[in-house]
């Protein structure tokens, strides 16, 4: 399993450790209007998910609002989604707030299946760890990143060269 430390106390996470190569497992989220939301509902797109532990936090704004700003450069078959466990009504407020248009904000909160899915559910806190998978058209994934201290930002660079990876030329 990936070692992540958050604020330097190592952290232990639940769940499968998943490879680059490994069918994307299905999860069930919630939208923020509570519709349940699952990996079929971006079938045939490249998707980027980003796995953060709340949007109320000061490193958890500021990778959303990155993502949101590198969207607009990405084409419109490539989902960017952000999965945290915060509560749909505080997602919802929180991205009309930041101005957040381009990410998509997907709940975790009822019974934590995109956390024990991806194997990114921090056992101790029940938060998610920050995580990034890009899932191809076909559902398998392509790119996996684990920031080691969660209190630090992701390598954004890294997301997009994988996902540009996955663009036809």
């Amino acid at each position: 399993m990936p070692k992540i430390t958050f604020k330097g106390n190592p952290m232990t996470l639940v769940g499968p450790e998943l490879k680059v190569g490994d069918a994307a497992p299905d999860f069930t989220v919630v939208d923020n209007s509570l519709t349940p939301v699952n990996l079929a509902n971006y079938a045939g797109r490249i998707k980027i998910i980003s796995a953060v532990p709340s949007l109320d936090t000061p490193v958890c704004d500021t990778e959303t609002r990155r993502f949101n700003q590198e969207a607009g450069g990405l084409p419109g078959d490539v989902a960017v989604l952000t999965i945290s466990v915060d509560l749909p009504f505080a997602q919802k407020r929180w991205c009309g707030a930041a101005g957040i248009d381009r990410v998509v904000t997907l709940s975790d909160y009822r019974d934590r299946s995109f956390g024990l899915a991806y194997g990114v559910l921090i056992d101790e806190l029940k938060l998610l760890s920050r995580s990034i998978f890009v899932v191809d058209r076909s559902d398998t994934i392509c790119y996996i990143q684990h920031v080691p201290e969660v209190t630090q930002e992701p390598d954004y660079a890294a997301v997009l060269a994988a996902v540009r990876q996955l663009l036809p030329r």
